[in-house]
């Protein structure tokens, strides 16, 4: 705009807005939409207010008439910063025969924007106003996420004589909602040698696609035999086909182990607590 003072007079004869030539986005043809002293229609007095039409041609391109969704982000440029002053509407817009015009009605404070010593307007009385229209392309996928409910709350592994246990990894059952622990008794490839080494991981009969993945929430705890002073982590992990584990190499130290969490017959025991698991898979 060359004159802003120009422009509000030339307003009065056309509803007090500016409306801007046809300019085209996602093969629809738009126009921007200014009121330089705010739509009173759609309280937006002492604002600038800003809006975007649809061109109604647009929507005939096909049979019946379609719909455009469309994200708005609306600019005026600040001068004496050098920078847009940028404001977005939140929600994505949907338009249509019933609804062709979206905006935001109080964008900036009119006395804000006409004092020169804050930048809108410059040079005489020059100022500019733009919009982003960012159409949505048609829905082809959609994200799916299922949630199981009746999963078993507690999950209890038991190994007996755990000193004298040969390997180094052991694995639990598989139990029913698809998960299995590894324990490392004396700790995992990368550990010290010093640690009980504890994951969770997906059967493997569990397999998964490329594009889902499972929400794991569940409490990981070593039991104290003799009291309450059990040892425990809080897991909370996205399990997808590149990953389909996570634990701790570290989840214990070996000597506190032997030393609280062992009963009389060298027993360990583990439980696995769940609150949430579900899925989330693309269609």
């Amino acid at each position: 705009i060359q004159n802003f003072s120009q422009l509000e007079n030339s307003t009065a004869a056309s509803d007090q807005k500016y409306q801007s030539h046809l300019f085209t986005s996602g093969k629809y043809n738009w126009r921007l939409i200014v009121y330089p002293k705010g739509n009173e229609k759609d309280n937006g007095s002492g604002y600038i207010s800003m809006y975007v039409e649809l061109d109604s041609t647009s929507l005939m391109v096909s049979t019946p008439p379609t719909e455009v969704f469309a994200e708005l982000r609306f600019f005026v440029y600040n001068k004496k910063k050098n920078k847009y002053f940028t404001i977005q509407d939140v929600q994505v817009k949907r338009f249509n025969a019933l609804k062709m015009v979206w905006g935001l009605q109080q964008v900036l404070p009119y006395d804000t924007f006409i004092n020169p010593e804050d930048g809108y307007i410059f040079e005489g009385g020059q100022c500019e106003f733009g919009v982003d229209v960012l159409v949505a392309p048609p829905l082809t996928n959609w994200e799916i996420i299922s949630f199981d409910e009746k999963i078993p709350n507690k999950f209890s592994w038991t190994l007996e004589n755990l000193s004298k246990l040969k390997e180094t990894v052991y694995t639990s059952k598989s139990f029913s909602i698809g998960r299995k622990e590894m324990l490392h008794p004396k700790g995992d490839s990368i550990s010290d040698g010093k640690h009980l080494s504890l994951y969770l991981h997906l059967a493997d009969t569990e397999t998964l696609k490329s594009d889902e993945k499972i929400f794991t929430q569940v409490h990981l705890r070593v039991l104290d035999p003799l009291g309450s002073k059990h040892m425990g982590y809080q897991l909370k992990h996205w399990h997808e086909k590149s990953n389909l584990g996570w634990g701790w190499k570290h989840f214990l130290a070996l000597a506190e182990l032997r030393k609280t969490y062992l009963d009389k017959d060298d027993t360990l025991n583990v439980v696995a607590e769940f609150k949430i698991d579900f899925i989330l898979s693309i269609i």
